[in-house]
């Protein structure tokens, strides 16, 4: 049985990370509620504006839709959006799972382009991180915003006209509740065609394009493009913290659990430590007597 100093250590040591824990939690859940506000907000917008991009890049010609430009893939780039920071349960590792996953199967050339300083640690050592890629984006979740996002989705619009890359796909955490994110793979570029529902209308795929197409490709289509990064980006930066509150929260009720086990073992070496002194001096008053 240990010590009373070394269970009393214990005590001490373990009422303190339940405090840290606790504090990191109530953090957490601040941030949690303005980003959720955020992405709740965006998300309807970003979806209905992503089913029109599909349905007008379908109408329009192979001159004309150059981000629609389906090509045999012979190189993909997938943006990973990981945190900057962990104690976030599994949020950053499933991540890089489904990463390392795609990059198995791929059957290609296969580089990653890391978003968050987790997924820089996961990838850095790896062929798959390539140096003529910005090392420098985990600053995105500081302050985030459409201007902070648009500069690397312009980035990855032009690799795919240039180009270098023929499929980028996205790799994130989609905020579902506080309790829940799932993990999701979504293609950026080039841009898929709408699928139509089985009893959809003939006539749902027909649009009338003001002020002409080459307007709507050069402007609200790149825009729109802009829009669906930054959608991901909120998306995971909610699901972050919905992750991170999770996890403090269950290892504060574990901390709760350890201390309550801890206590009646220190009660339990208290009261034998009480025992055998009790012992010793009744058995020096025996001696005494005799």
């Amino acid at each position: 049985m240990p010590s009373l100093k070394e269970v009393r250590s214990r005590i001490v040591s373990v009422n303190s990370t339940k405090q840290i824990t606790a504090a990191m939690k109530m953090v957490s859940a601040a941030k949690l509620r303005r980003a959720q506000d955020a992405i709740l907000r965006m998300r309807p917008y970003a979806e209905k504006l992503q089913a029109i991009l599909g349905n007008v890049s379908a109408t329009l010609d192979s001159s004309e839709g150059r981000y629609a430009q389906q090509r045999e893939v012979k190189r993909t780039l997938v943006v990973a959006i990981t945190s900057n920071r962990g104690l976030a349960g599994a949020f950053n590792t499933q991540v890089t799972r489904v990463v390392r996953r795609l990059a198995n199967e791929a059957g290609h050339e296969m580089h990653v382009l890391c978003v968050g300083k987790k997924a820089m640690d996961a990838f850095r050592r790896t062929t798959w991180n390539r140096p003529e890629l910005p090392q420098d984006l985990a600053g995105l979740f500081d302050g985030l915003s459409f201007d902070k996002a648009a500069p690397v989705a312009e980035l990855l619009m032009q690799r795919f006209d240039d180009g270098t890359y023929d499929r980028i796909v996205l790799v994130y955490n989609r905020f579902k509740n506080a309790a829940t994110q799932v993990v999701t793979t979504e293609q950026f570029l080039p841009v898929l065609p709408t699928a139509a529902p089985a009893d959809a209308k003939a006539s749902t795929g027909e649009y009338i394009m003001e002020p002409d197409r080459r307007t709507i490709v050069e402007e609200i289509i790149p825009k729109s493009l802009k829009i669906q990064l930054y959608k991901a980006l909120l998306d995971s930066f909610a699901a972050e913290h919905g992750a991170r509150m999770t996890a403090m929260h269950k290892a504060t009720d574990n901390a709760d659990a350890l201390l309550k086990d801890l206590k009646l073992s220190y009660n339990k070496a208290r009261q034998a430590a009480i025992t055998g002194e009790i012992l010793e001096i009744v058995g020096g008053a025996e001696a005494l007597k005799g």
